[in-house]
C-alpha cells in the first residue's frame, strides 16, 4: 500500500510540475528562485499530504501554493539587496521568447491572470478562487492585462 501513496505522489509531481515552474517563473522571473519555489511546493505538498476530491481541486490548491511562495520569498529582507541577472530562457520558436520577454513587461498581477487564463486554461471563476479575488477582479485584471499587453506590442511594433 506504502507504493500506491509513493507512486500517487511521483504522478502528482509530474502532472502539474510544468504549471507551477511557468508559474513560478512568472512571478520571479529567474531561474534559481523559480526552482526554489518549484521544491518549495511540491515539498510542502509531500509533507501536508493534503487529500482533495478532485484534480481541479488539487490544481487550484498547488496554484494558490505557489503564490503564496513566490509571495513570501519576496517578502524577505534579503531580496532588497540583490541585483537580478538577466537570464536567457530557450523557447521553441521567436514568437514564444518574444511574448515571454513582452510579458514580463506587465505588472505582476497581470502577468498571473494572463498565466493563468492563458497558459493553464482556468476559467475566470477558477483564477478568482485560486487568487482568492472576485470574479469580476479577475476579468478587470485580465482585461486591463490585454489592453497593456497590445499597447507593448504597438509600441515595440512602431520603434
Amino acid at each position: 500500500m506504502k507504493q500506491l501513496n509513493y507512486y500517487s505522489e511521483v504522478t502528482v509531481v509530474k502532472t502539474f510540475s510544468d504549471m507551477v515552474y511557468r508559474l513560478a517563473f512568472s512571478h520571479t522571473r529567474n531561474k534559481s528562485d523559480a526552482d526554489d519555489i518549484y521544491q518549495e511546493v511540491f515539498l510542502i505538498y509531500l509533507r501536508k499530504k493534503p487529500q482533495f476530491k478532485t484534480e481541479e481541486h488539487r490544481k487550484a490548491w498547488l496554484i494558490r501554493v505557489t503564490i503564496n511562495s513566490c509571495k513570501k520569498m519576496w517578502a524577505l529582507p534579503w531580496r532588497k539587496k540583490i541585483v537580478p541577472l538577466n537570464e536567457t530562457i530557450v523557447f521553441e520558436t521567436e514568437e514564444e521568447t518574444n511574448l515571454h520577454y513582452e510579458l514580463q513587461k506587465l505588472p505582476m498581477k497581470y502577468r498571473t491572470v494572463i498565466q493563468l487564463f492563458y497558459y493553464e486554461d482556468l476559467s475566470i471563476e477558477e483564477i478568482s478562487k485560486a487568487l482568492k479575488q472576485k470574479p469580476s477582479t479577475v476579468r478587470t485584471q485580465l482585461t486591463r492585462a490585454r489592453y497593456k499587453l497590445k499597447e507593448i506590442l504597438k509600441e515595440d511594433y512602431y520603434v
